[in-house]
């Protein structure tokens, strides 16, 4: 039998409304919002009215994900009436913001270490997409190759998400966006802007990592519970003080990080979060892989029950 991982959500899907069908009918996933409630107020409220145009925003749209992403962890744990990390879940990974929630979930930081975590990383990648503006936008239809030798002709644009084998996300400069957008149609490709306010995972966002490193220098860590992928090594997490801070200024390797786990024995993947993005990845990176996904209470109540009798075979 094959290992289970917890993949946490760390884009796509970011619209008005995440996480209230689970704040209704869950009493342990009101009290993850009721703590982060008396941490930064108005987040609640955010995730379920937006405005779409504020949600986009990193500085809001981070802590916002942390709270569903975790939110929808622990009302799988609720609904299964046992932990999950240990004979049910094997390891965990997380996409750019979503590795936080992993790294909290596994244990190796608190919740409210997580939490003040995020919105710090917030402020600082938001104030260097202030300082060094960029843009992002998914590539599909051309291969990593490809857009990495487009990417190599302009300057300033930096291949950041490796996603999937149909898709290959890139950051760059803003005056350079109509450059690339062009140069990817010329090759036959497309250049879908992403609704996001900077230019994440590339040397636009060197100024968060240099504050970053600073606060997690003074940072205290504890051992997982269970391993923790980074999607930028690709392998366990070995010194989450260096990894925490440098991740929001190198590229997110999802693809890879899903290949070696998938080499490390796991074949199910449980995402938490708002949408199905990850999965859709998942599937497209290799189609034998199971995925679930939850994001309500019925996807709760239906993988805890799968998890279940899993468990019992």
């Amino acid at each position: 039998m094959g290992r289970v991982a917890l993949v946490f959500a760390g884009q796509g899907a970011q619209t008005p409304g995440m996480g209230r069908n689970l704040y209704e009918s869950s009493d342990a996933v009101r009290r993850v919002f009721d703590q982060v409630e008396s941490f930064q107020p108005g987040v609640t409220q955010l995730c379920f009215e937006g405005p779409a145009s504020e949600l986009n925003l990193t500085v809001n749209t981070q802590p916002c994900l942390f709270t569903v992403d975790y939110g929808c962890a622990i009302a799988l744990e609720e609904a299964l009436g046992e932990k999950l990390c240990g004979d049910h879940i094997h390891g965990v990974a997380g996409f750019s913001l979503g590795e936080v929630a992993a790294a909290t979930f596994a244990g190796l930081m608190d919740f409210a270490t997580g939490f003040d975590f995020v919105c710090q990383r917030a402020v600082a990648m938001h104030e260097a997409g202030v300082d060094n503006p960029g843009v992002m936008f998914a590539v599909v239809k051309l291969g990593a190759n490809e857009v990495e030798q487009i990417a190599g002709n302009v300057t300033g644009v930096y291949p950041v998400n490796y996603n999937s084998p149909a898709q290959v996300v890139v950051a760059c400069q803003t005056e350079q966006a109509e450059k690339f957008a062009q140069r990817v149609a010329e090759q036959g490709g497309k250049a879908l802007k992403l609704p996001v306010s900077g230019g994440f995972h590339s040397p636009l966002m060197d100024l968060a990592a240099e504050k970053l490193a600073d606060l997690t220098c003074s940072m205290n860590f504890t051992e997982p519970v269970i391993p923790l992928y980074s999607a930028m090594t690709t392998q366990p997490y070995d010194n989450p003080q260096e990894q925490l801070a440098t991740q929001v200024n190198h590229p997110v390797r999802w693809e890879q990080t899903i290949r070696t786990m998938a080499a490390d024995g796991f074949d199910t993947f449980i995402e938490v979060g708002p949408g199905r993005t990850l999965s859709n990845f998942i599937r497209q990176i290799d189609e034998t892989l199971t995925t679930f996904q939850v994001n309500d209470t019925e996807s709760a109540h239906q993988v805890a029950a799968w998890l279940k009798e899993r468990k019992g075979h």
